[in-house]
């Protein structure tokens, strides 16, 4: 059995590797999963979810932080970010193709907040995780409103139910949201001013073949048949994944979540229009200095032999 080690993930970026973790859906194609905990190696490097980063943030953070130090095969992250981490990455990592979930997120303000529509948040501080997929999205969304000028985004770290209490303590005006943290601001009594979906896409090291990734697949594509048959059965794991640590998680219920905010489909590679689109998009806001090409921060090959294994 091919042994794979995977970063720990949350529901709203990794619910198919979840559910095929625990529904014995790798064991099937011959994969041992271990799962190496991102939150103890924050945790033991000083960067706690709750601590604001100060300028210069590092890509590594949170997602790839095992990876870099050569402790998990492999990781998923938002597409734009692991564009900026290839560039940055110590240890020949590559993406391969985007991940199952296609990620929810919203831009949240306080209950009694003046701000009712995204172009009212000109000039107000949005916080965000830097390089994290609501990072990216909130220039997406907010660019379409706002001159670029007027678009203020503050470092307030990884995790959205950190980012949720710093803006209802008043740190910032506005805050991006996954799920559950999303539906936990609507019950709070926050208004969701705009939302929209994200890629990711899967991280892996040399160690890790085509044949191996074209078997994490064949699980992942199984997972997503099952959640895409019955959404509701699966809906718990946004709840149960958190609840221990964060208590009001733990007072949603699965009827609160919206099932419309889950969306999985098959893994597949990057379509070479939309990687290039993404990354004269990225080289436009200056993230991406030292990619010379789009071609650099894939790896096309491993891409092409796994997912036609996988079929």
């Amino acid at each position: 059995m091919a042994k794979l080690v995977l970063e720990t993930t949350a529901p709203f970026q990794g619910l198919p590797e979840l559910v095929a973790y625990d529904e014995g859906l790798f064991a099937k194609e011959g994969l041992e999963i271990e799962w190496a905990s991102r939150d103890e190696a924050i945790a033991q490097a000083g960067l706690l979810p709750d601590a604001v980063l100060a300028n210069g943030a590092t890509p590594f953070d949170s997602h790839g932080v095992l990876f870099e130090q050569g402790k998990a095969d492999m990781y998923n992250a938002c597409e734009w970010g692991n564009y900026c981490r290839i560039g940055e990455s110590a240890t020949h990592s590559r993406q391969v193709g985007r991940r199952a979930i296609v990620a929810w997120s919203a831009i949240a303000v306080p209950p009694d907040s003046p701000v009712y529509t995204p172009q009212q948040l000109a000039g107000r501080r949005v916080g965000v995780g830097f390089y994290a997929g609501t990072h990216y999205l909130a220039l997406h969304l907010l660019s379409g409103f706002l001159p670029r000028d007027q678009i203020n985004l503050y470092n307030a770290g990884s995790g959205a139910h950190q980012r949720l209490k710093r803006m209802m303590a008043g740190e910032y005006e506005a805050t991006t949201v996954t799920e559950p943290h999303g539906t936990l601001a609507e019950k709070m009594g926050c208004r969701l001013v705009c939302s929209a979906f994200f890629h990711g896409t899967e991280v892996v090291s040399d160690r890790v073949s085509a044949e191996t990734y074209a078997a994490f697949n064949r699980a992942i594509r199984e997972a997503v048949r099952r959640i895409n048959a019955n959404k509701s059965a699966y809906m718990h794991y946004f709840i149960d994944h958190h609840k221990e640590k964060q208590p009001e998680v733990g007072q949603l219920k699965v009827e609160d979540l919206r099932e419309s905010r889950l969306i999985v489909t098959d893994p597949a590679p990057i379509p070479e229009v939309e990687m290039q689109r993404t990354y004269e998009w990225m080289k436009s806001w200056g993230l991406l200095d030292d990619a010379s090409s789009s071609l650099d921060l894939v790896d096309q090959e491993i891409q092409r032999l796994a997912h036609a294994a996988a079929d």
